[in-house]
């Protein structure tokens, strides 16, 4: 059942003149389980839903430190939760150098951490960050716009047919990547593909007839991989799920929201191995490896969006929360 204080707070959070809905809210708040006095990491911090509902669930006496890459979200979210002076502690990083940041921040042993791992609703929406092509815009795609890591137009201008074929294949899970590939690598030849909506339909046309029969549309796998690649989102998380575990106080908590089958892939296989670390060989009537499991796992099966949140926020349909306590 939820708790009083998690419906009251989810209440607040989703009225229809909020603009940013957090995802699976009630569900997180009622999983982390924390209280007044509590010290908690929000490893994703985005527009500061999420943030906003655990500061309240924190009170006065606790503190909650929000970590995001995109400049433009850490001064959203700082500018939204300025409110909570002191208690809130926005930092500028990446959640794959948790440790450190955390560290720096003088953070010993968190409550509780929460990754929500989805791109937000400004990102998506803001045509120059090249996100989707609903509407024309660049193909930047990297979730900091000042870092000097490859854009998606660069991927695509520099990345042989096979490589490109490759990465499409690998991180959005697509059948037709040879065509795609085959098609990028012809367009390239005559003219630069630096825009959403020209890469949007040059896959379209290359996947053909057959590809508009499903719900999505036919170029959401592929730039989906290429967001990926670009900022270089799967690698890390086994080494950020582990890390969080390391520094979460004992009986402290981790959730993890991701939005696609290579994310929660990810999570879940790294969760299973935390809470699950003997090596030995079956039958062996007394553990001799010595590695104690680290984690009980609170999410067997991952918890999804009700029918009501997704009429609410369609963007939430696909999400998956999964987490773990510290043993």
């Amino acid at each position: 059942m939820p708790s009083v204080l998690a419906t009251e707070v989810e209440a607040t959070m989703t009225r229809s003149d909020v603009p940013h809905r957090p995802v699976l809210l009630r569900e997180t708040l009622d999983l982390l389980g924390v209280g007044p006095g509590a010290t908690v990491v929000d490893a994703t911090l985005g527009p500061g839903g999420h943030t906003e509902a655990l500061l309240a669930q924190v009170g006065p006496t606790g503190r909650v430190v929000g970590i995001d890459r995109d400049p433009a979200a850490l001064a959203l979210a700082s500018s939204r939760l300025a409110w909570a002076e002191a208690r809130f502690t926005p930092l500028r990083g990446i959640h794959e150098d948790l440790v450190r940041i955390v560290g720096n921040a003088g953070v010993v042993g968190p409550d509780a951490i929460l990754a929500d791992l989805g791109i937000s609703s400004s990102q998506l929406d803001d045509p120059a960050r090249g996100f989707a092509f609903a509407t024309d815009g660049p193909l930047d795609m990297r979730m900091d716009p000042t870092s000097d890591s490859p854009t998606a137009a660069e991927l695509i201008a520099s990345l042989d047919e096979a490589a490109l074929a490759t990465l499409i294949a690998r991180w959005g899970e697509e059948r037709g990547a040879r065509r795609i590939a085959r098609a990028i690598v012809l367009r390239r030849a005559k003219a630069p593909i630096d825009t959403t909506r020209q890469l949007a339909s040059l896959v379209e046309a290359a996947l053909g007839l057959a590809a508009r029969r499903f719900k999505i549309h036919p170029a959401t796998r592929t730039f989906q991989a290429l967001r990926i690649a670009v900022n270089g989102e799967i690698e890390g998380l086994p080494a950020f799920v582990a890390d969080a575990v390391s520094i979460l106080r004992r009986g402290g908590r981790l959730a993890v929201i991701s939005f696609h089958s290579l994310e929660d892939r990810a999570v879940k296989r790294t969760m299973r191995d935390l809470a699950h670390r003997c090596v030995c060989p079956p039958g062996l009537p007394v553990c001799a490896c010595g590695r104690e499991d680290l984690v009980r796992i609170l999410t067997p099966r991952p918890i999804v969006p009700g029918k009501d949140e997704v009429r609410a926020n369609p963007r939430a349909r696909s999400a998956k929360l999964r987490a773990v306590e510290r043993l």
